[in-house]
This record gives C-alpha cells, structure tokens and sequence, in this order.
C-alpha cells in the first residue's frame, strides 16, 4: 500500500476527494502531521484550497478520512488473503502476513496514522476504536468459520491490541522490517487464545 492507493472513481468529487486523501498522506509523510497545513494538503493534491472545504470541514477530519480509508484498504488486503475452506491457523497466518506486509510497505505514513491519530482526541480515539472491531470481527469469522476452534470477541479484540502493540514497538524503533517479523508472534497469540469448540 502505498500514499497514492485510493480508489479514484470517475466522477470528479470523488476524484477529488482521493486526490486530498493522496495530498493528506504525502504532505504528512514529508512534515508531519502537526506541521501540515491545509495549503500543503492542496498543493500536494494540485487542487484549491476551496475544493479541500468542499470535502472537509477541517485538516482534522482529512485525517480521519485518510485513517479510515487506509484502514479499509489494509482490511481489503486482509480479507483478500484468505481463500475458502483453508485449516484456520493456516487461514491465520497468510491473513497476520498480508496484514502484516501491507503496514510495512509505509512505514512513515504508518507512523503518522498509528500515532497522531490518537493526537486528535476523542474523535481519533473513535477512529481506531471503529477500525479495531472490524478487524476482530474479521478475526472471530475466520477463526470461528465451521472449524474446531473458537475465539471470544473479547480475545479477537485483545489480539487486535496485541498486534497493534507489536507495530507500535516497531515504529517507534524505527524499524519496519520489524513489522512483519511479528507473524509468528501474533500467529501464536491467536493460537494461544482460542479454545476447542
């Protein structure tokens, strides 16, 4: 996953929007998020400040937006990595890895949006929370899908903030390579944490 990989649709609002999403990531990328200004955000996506307005109330909720649509495409990467049928740790595993792998491939855009996400409060607070149960969701489907095993919703989301936890070391390290050498750590608390059905 790359700044740029935002679905760009035909029309042109939501061209646009994508475009202040790519704008968002490369402007933090390069400044940081506290010193990104709306003017870099617009200049980075080659649009007016008067078309970032028509979007987006403020450089907060631009954010939040390039949050949570990462975090969609991160999810999508996740769901497209299991295939039908599979054993679960298995199934487990290649899902941890693509996950994994997709975080890793942005390290600093990773950065900006593991940590200044929370910067902005209750309502970034709310953001990861949301991305967060949608990836333990994801977590007691497959776990839970028809095999022997069984995890609780509250494991799935423990898991959650195991691996969350394991990216953060990562990051703060500044080592991304680090991040997908959590597979196996985050396969065995998986494991650790489900039970037989």
């Amino acid at each position: 996953m790359t700044v740029t990989d935002f679905p760009v649709s035909t029309t042109t609002a939501t061209q646009h929007r994508s475009r202040l999403l790519a704008g968002m990531a490369q402007a933090v990328a390069k400044k940081g998020y506290a010193d990104t200004t709306i003017a870099d955000v617009v200049r980075e996506a080659a649009v007016s400040r008067r078309t970032f307005y028509e979007h987006f109330e403020t450089k907060a909720e631009c954010l939040v937006s390039l949050y949570e649509a990462t975090s969609r495409n991160t999810l999508a990467v996740l769901r497209s990595s299991i295939g039908p049928g599979g054993d679960w740790q298995a199934q487990v595993e290649q899902a941890l890895t693509a996950y994994l792998g997709c975080m890793a491939q942005n390290p600093v855009l990773l950065r900006t949006l593991f940590i200044e996400i929370l910067g902005l409060g209750a309502t970034g607070l709310a953001a990861r929370r949301r991305t967060h149960h949608e990836i333990a969701n994801f977590i007691l489907e497959v776990v839970n899908s028809g095999g022997s095993r069984r995890i609780e919703p509250e494991m799935a989301m423990a898991v959650v903030g195991g691996v969350n936890e394991l990216v953060l070391q990562a990051i703060e390290r500044d080592r991304p390579e680090e991040i997908l050498q959590a597979v196996g750590t985050a396969s065995a608390l998986v494991r650790s944490v489900t039970r037989l059905a």
